[in-house]
């Protein structure tokens, strides 16, 4: 079920997708789409230190995203692997 909500992508993370062989590609857009869910699948924690960043772990890789609530918009601002992201 959808939860209403889009993804937008900040221009790093698309690099960063478009870098990687086909195989990361689709575990990711797997692992992304698992935050339109109703709720929200995946291994999702809030960033210390961070308001309102969120960190979602797909395999050995990282994605930082915000949720804006009021325009139902989750906010892709990086994705990388785990030592580079942060």
């Amino acid at each position: 079920m959808n939860s209403g909500y889009k993804l937008i992508y900040r221009r790093a993370a698309v690099k960063f997708i478009a870098r990687q062989e086909k195989e990361v590609q689709e575990r990711l857009a797997s692992g992304l789409q698992g935050l339109l869910a109703i709720p929200p699948q995946g291994d999702i924690k809030k960033l210390k230190g961070q308001d309102g960043l969120y960190w979602l772990r797909i395999g050995t890789y990282r994605v930082l995203f915000r949720i804006d609530h009021d325009e139902r918009i989750i906010y892709i601002e990086a994705i990388g692997n785990r030592g580079d992201v942060y």
